[in-house]
Parts: C-alpha cells; sequence; structure tokens
C-alpha cells in the first residue's frame, strides 16, 4: 500500500468503527509526539474536527516542546482542547505506594504509574461526555511490547494498530504535503516530524534508546518476519541487522504476546 491508501484506509476504518459503536465524537491524548498528532488529524479528517476532542497531559518530565507542538497541532485542526496535568495525582501515587514500593516508587513502576494516571484522566473525559477514547500506539511498539498494559495500551480503537512506525510518519508527510497542495497549512508541526520519538517518562528519554534499535532497521525486520514470514537470516538480511541482535529481537517480540493479547482491536486492511 501507498501512504495514501494506508492512510485512508485507517481513517475509514476509524470512521466505521466509532459509528457502529453509537458514538459521534472521540477524546485523544495529545503528547506532542507524531502517534497522537496522527490519530489526531485521521480522526478530525474522518469524524470532522467538531468531533475530535485533545487533551493535552503534562507530566513531571514533559518537554516545553512537546506541550508547545501539541498545542500548534489543535490549532491548526481547530479542534477543542484543553490541558490537564498529571502531576498532583502522579505525586499522590508516589505517597501512598512509597512504602508498599520499598521505600520509593521508582523506575518502571513509576514510568508506568504516569502513563496509568493520563489513561484515568481521559477515560474519566470519555465517561462524562460520552466520547469514545482513541488508542494512538502503532505496531512497532506492540510487537516489542513498548507500551504499558492499563496506560496507553487502553483505548477502544486503534487508528494506527495495524502499522508500523516508519510508516506513521510517511503517511503524516504525504497528508501534509496534501494540505500544502490545497493551499493550507500542513496540520502536523515541522517539529513533530524532526525531534527524536519519546514517551517522556523519565529524564532524556528516547524510544530507539529504549527499544535498543532504530525504527528504521526494526520495522524492516519485522515486516519481513511477522508479515512476510521471511527465516531469521532473511530477515535479518533485510533489516541489513547482525543475525544475533534480529534473533533476539524477535524473542523479544513473542514474549510480549500477552501484551498484544490486550491491545484494541485496529483497522484490519491489507497493508503489507
Amino acid at each position: 500500500m501507498t501512504p495514501e491508501e494506508m492512510y485512508c484506509a485507517c481513517c475509514e476504518a476509524t470512521a466505521d468503527y466509532v459509528r457502529a459503536a453509537g458514538f459521534t465524537d472521540v477524546v485523544i491524548g495529545l503528547s506532542g509526539g507524531m502517534d497522537s498528532a496522527l490519530v489526531a488529524v485521521m480522526a478530525a479528517d474522518a469524524l470532522g474536527a467538531a468531533h475530535v476532542h485533545g487533551v493535552l497531559l503534562p507530566g513531571p518530565y514533559s518537554s516545553e516542546h512537546s506541550v508547545d507542538d501539541a498545542e500548534a497541532l489543535a490549532r491548526n485542526l481547530g479542534i477543542d482542547h484543553r490541558s490537564i496535568s498529571i502531576c498532583e495525582p502522579f505525586e499522590a501515587f508516589e505517597h501512598v505506594l512509597a512504602r508498599a514500593c520499598g521505600g520509593e516508587l521508582k523506575g518502571l513502576a513509576a514510568e508506568n504509574t504516569q502513563a496509568r494516571c493520563r489513561m484515568v484522566c481521559l477515560m474519566a473525559l470519555s465517561n462524562a461526555h460520552n466520547w469514545m477514547m482513541l488508542n494512538t500506539g502503532n505496531k512497532s511498539e506492540a510487537q516489542m511490547g513498548y507500551s504499558t498494559l492499563y496506560g496507553d495500551t487502553a483505548g477502544a480503537f486503534a487508528p494506527l494498530g495495524g502499522v508500523y512506525k516508519t510508516d506513521v510518519y510517511a503517511m503524516a508527510r504525504w497528508r501534509n504535503r496534501k494540505g500544502v497542495e490545497a493551499g493550507h497549512e500542513g496540520p502536523i508541526p515541522v517539529n513533530v516530524f524532526v525531534k527524536p520519538p519519546s514517551a517522556e517518562l523519565a529524564p532524556g528519554q528516547s524510544d530507539e534508546r529504549s527499544l535498543g534499535v532504530g525504527y528504521d532497521a526494526l520495522d524492516k525486520l519485522l515486516v519481513a518476519a511477522v508479515e512476510h514470514g521471511r527465516e531469521l537470516e532473511e530477515a535479518a538480511a533485510a533489516a541489513e541487522m547482525d543475525v544475533v541482535q534480529a534473533r533476539n529481537i524477535l524473542a523479544r517480540a513473542r514474549a510480549y504476546e500477552f501484551k498484544r493479547a490486550l491491545e484494541p482491536p485496529f483497522p484490519q486492511a491489507k497493508f503489507y
């Protein structure tokens, strides 16, 4: 599929799913990153901007540029948006859980608690306003277990759940070009394209550092092995990757099947 075909398939599936479930509006957490930006654009195209509600959820490690990028995206789309800090609820969890966690809530437990605070806020708005919550994860993260159970795995539908991270960027570039060609500004801010992807759950965190591999090589490996059923050596060659590293990555992907079982539904188009 071309990026345009992928984008249209994701939009159509999102509109069909939301309406079939009896919803008119959706709520999306806006992190300032590419995944949530593209989901917001897709939702606005699929349902109309008036039916999309963005929520900025800054936490203790959120960067100023991420907040700025999320606000710029919402303004470009003309969608309703608001900001709810998770700092206070997260600090409450730090205090309450400190003793049970050995004296301090830290490390992975602290990082995942931030993600779960965000989902509590989004689901509260979903329940209060009868908005369907959209998930903003992609297939690269799902395959590698790079997500938080009951945190950013939450949501009723995942528009990007069937596509890998490199194709998320390809779709975003296509959509911005389409906007410019129509005489409008591209909806996704330029900074979202150039900054390193990060969950911003710890100081200096980056997705690719946490994963231990760049998205370009990772996606080539996963497409070859998972989508096309290639053997290890052939998949490693497609990703220009050492066989040992490829074996370790694919073993990690298999180990996180339990997480993928709890991911929300996503478009079932034949993307690969």
